[in-house]
């Protein structure tokens, strides 16, 4: 069914929506009032659960099944959106995936290289790439004023950790993707921000979780404790709600201040 976009509807794609991070991301931006596109790869119960939840604040989502590191499923997701809603106001790419195994750097396998890079890398950028310009098309045609890109990193792009180092490099080239991103397509009204979570209490940190209740308690963050995905998510709705217009390439850390160097 497609559905005619009303002038006063912004319209949200999130990637990796139908857990963790992702689903608190499209669940605050259903608060405000977005209409989404909840991406997910595999986990159809929870991405529905999401869909189901953003419908009862009294919005409009669907589930779009998709693998981002997939050419012919990122024109699938775009295509999706646009029959339901027209077009895209706000891109997130957040879909991210850990080694399936922490080999160290000594033995990470091409194998297990190239399916994080694929996922964390290699899909936002082309995805951005496709939805940028479909962007830059509905704000020449006035559809849509000032679109945002919001690519969700991790403290890991900066920070060396050698059990992983595929996700590092990953979340690392992350970082230049949003300021070429930046750097591209300011002259259309189109700013792309990076958001850095630290430490955040997911399905994919539960594995480890002694390991930083360890760290936390011998003082590893100034703010010593676990982060919430919608600690996360509300750093995304400032930038949704236009509260940072005149930036761009821009990192917003949301880490308790583990960025900060100490002494």
């Amino acid at each position: 069914m497609t559905v005619k976009k009303m002038e006063n509807d912004r319209i949200a794609l999130v990637t990796g929506a139908s857990r963790g991070i992702g689903r608190a991301i499209a669940l605050a931006l259903a608060d405000r009032g977005w209409k989404l596109g909840v991406n997910y790869r595999s986990s159809e119960r929870a991405a529905a659960r999401t869909v189901s939840d953003a419908e009862d604040k009294g919005t409009e989502a669907m589930a779009i099944q998709a693998d981002v590191s997939k050419e012919i499923d990122r024109h699938k997701l775009v295509d999706a959106m646009a029959e339901r809603f027209g077009h895209i106001d706000m891109l997130v790419n957040n879909a991210g995936m850990a080694p399936r195994e922490r080999s160290g750097i000594l033995e990470t396998s091409e194998q297990s290289y190239d399916e994080v890079m694929s996922v964390n890398l290699k899909g936002p950028f082309f995805l951005t790439q496709q939805v940028a310009r479909a962007m830059i098309e509905s704000v020449e045609s006035g559809r849509t004023r000032h679109p945002k890109i919001v690519n969700i990193s991790s403290l890991s792009a900066y920070a060396s950790s050698p059990s992983r180092p595929e996700y590092c490099i990953s979340k690392a080239g992350l970082s230049m993707v949003t300021r070429l991103f930046a750097d591209r397509l300011a002259e259309y009204g189109i700013n792309v921000y990076e958001v850095r979570p630290g430490i955040i209490k997911t399905d994919m940190t539960e594995p480890v979780q002694d390991k930083y209740d360890r760290l936390f308690e011998e003082g590893l963050t100034p703010i010593s404790r676990w982060g919430q995905p919608e600690e996360v998510a509300k750093a995304v709705v400032a930038i949704a709600d236009d509260l940072m217009p005149y930036s761009t390439g821009e990192v917003i850390n949301v880490d308790g201040g583990f960025h900060i160097p100490q002494l």
